[in-house]
């Protein structure tokens, strides 16, 4: 773990569960509050990390064979967290958008890639850091899918089946139940600013 007045944030959960929404509107609140904040994201954050992004996201959804893919996002994950991460901690409050458990819920539980692989390599390029606080957004799969629908660009992560994603969601929730104080669980189905307001108060009695 980092050691740090700020705090590192991630956001996670399924497509269409709106945790790029609540990252943006929880960066604009606390950028509100006069506070050191960045907010980024994975695959990418950085520049190199953002060009191997664009090589996993584009295509078929079958367009890589399963270890190759979780490579590609572990290789992100390295430029991601020693070019920005690493430096940037010390200096700010960090909010990212996925991090290390999306690695688990769609690689490992979702597609069955080995979980010592990752963890070694996790190892490596980590260490011991890891988030200070991981909000798991979940929604129904029919509002899911509807807010995909909505999407104008859609990536080959947006066109799974219904069975993964229920597979990968039902990971998040396991992951959560394993660490409960790193870990908040919401249901984001409903659009409103309750989670919003929610999201943003977790934050003010972390940083208190």
């Amino acid at each position: 773990m980092h050691k740090s007045n700020y705090f590192f944030i991630t956001f996670e959960g399924i497509e269409g569960s709106g945790k790029s929404y609540q990252s943006k509107k929880l960066f604009e609140n606390i950028k509100k509050e006069k506070k050191p904040v960045l907010l980024t994201r994975e695959p990418g954050g950085s520049l190199t990390s953002e060009e191997i992004r664009k090589v996993i996201l584009s295509g078929s959804k079958n367009k890589f064979l399963k270890t190759t893919d979780t490579l590609l996002y572990l290789a992100a994950r390295n430029e991601h967290y020693n070019k920005f991460l690493k430096p940037m901690i010390k200096k700010s409050n960090i909010i990212c958008d996925r991090f290390i458990d999306s690695t688990l819920a769609y690689q490992v539980d979702g597609k069955g890639v080995n979980r010592k692989l990752v963890d070694n390599i996790h190892e490596v390029i980590l260490g011991k850091f890891k988030p200070d606080l991981t909000f798991v957004l979940t929604v129904t799969l029919k509002k899911a899918f509807a807010r995909i629908k909505k999407r104008r660009f859609k990536n080959r992560y947006d066109k799974f089946s219904k069975g993964f994603y229920q597979k990968v969601q039902n990971s998040f929730i396991k992951l959560a139940k394993k660490n409960s104080k790193r870990y908040f669980v919401l249901d984001n189905t409903v659009d409103s600013k309750d989670a919003e307001k929610i999201i943003f108060n977790k934050f003010l009695k972390l940083s208190r």
